[in-house]
């Protein structure tokens, strides 16, 4: 049987203010390529009904989004932080705090990277332009398709992340004007931009913690070291096995 794997969800309020849960379908698609079967968590749920929800997921994956509240982290709102989802927030954090004490496997892109170590007792740059000397663009504009690649990323030889891809160099996407900026307690950094812009974790103890600052699910489809993160990934939720 296929692993469950629960993939979180933005709140988005449309006409007459109704509410709605949103997910980038591209997510789905790619752990369902790699024999998963995606599920996705509303935002929004009483914590006990999360946790029973939790509680059949073979693994969690935090998909890209907007900004985390910077109250999460200790830090006062920078004027460039403004797309705040607080009922993500809460979702968020709480999953990937259960997944790492329960050592259930977890994959954080772009803004699921950022929320896993402000998880783990990190701290995040606020906007990259404004507070970080570099001449690299990581917020690919919008006019561009979202698979252009704007950078590379050199990776740690030692880590999970570089045995999975089969190299430490590779050329990324980058949507993001936010970044690691101190890694939580325990958090390994496997990956920078030339820059020194944070753009991997791990939680070396755990059997598959691990998250990227750009986004494989633009590029999975045709690129063979994308797919393996994914195909890693579920493959570390087939061997949980939570499923009752």
């Amino acid at each position: 049987m296929r692993p469950l794997i629960g993939i979180s969800t933005s709140d988005v309020y449309a006409e007459r203010g109704k509410l709605y849960h949103r997910a980038y379908a591209l997510n789905a698609h790619a752990i369902a390529d790699a024999g998963g079967l995606p599920v996705y968590i509303p935002t929004g749920l009483e914590t006990s009904l999360l946790r029973e929800l939790y509680e059949r997921l073979d693994a969690v994956l935090l998909p890209g989004g907007p900004d985390v509240d910077p109250v999460e982290y200790g830090q006062e709102r920078h004027p460039k932080t403004k797309i705040i989802d607080v009922p993500r927030d809460a979702l968020e954090l709480t999953l990937a705090r259960w997944a790492a004490e329960d050592d259930l496997p977890m994959f954080g892109i772009c803004r699921g990277h950022q929320v896993m170590n402000v998880a783990f007792g990190g701290t995040l740059v606020q906007d990259i332009p404004s507070q970080v000397e570099t001449t690299l663009t990581h917020d690919l504009p919008d006019e561009y398709p979202r698979d252009t690649r704007l950078h590379e990323v050199q990776v740690d030889p030692g880590s999970r992340l570089a045995s999975i891809l089969g190299t430490t160099q590779v050329t990324v996407n980058s949507l993001h004007h936010q970044s690691v900026q101190q890694p939580g307690p325990g958090v390994a950094v496997t990956a920078y931009a030339p820059d020194g812009v944070v753009e991997a974790l791990e939680l070396p103890d755990k059997r598959f913690v691990l998250s990227v600052q750009w986004h494989p699910e633009d590029l999975y489809e045709n690129d063979d070291m994308m797919r393996r993160l994914f195909q890693e990934f579920v493959s570390a939720a087939r061997d949980t096995h939570r499923r009752i």
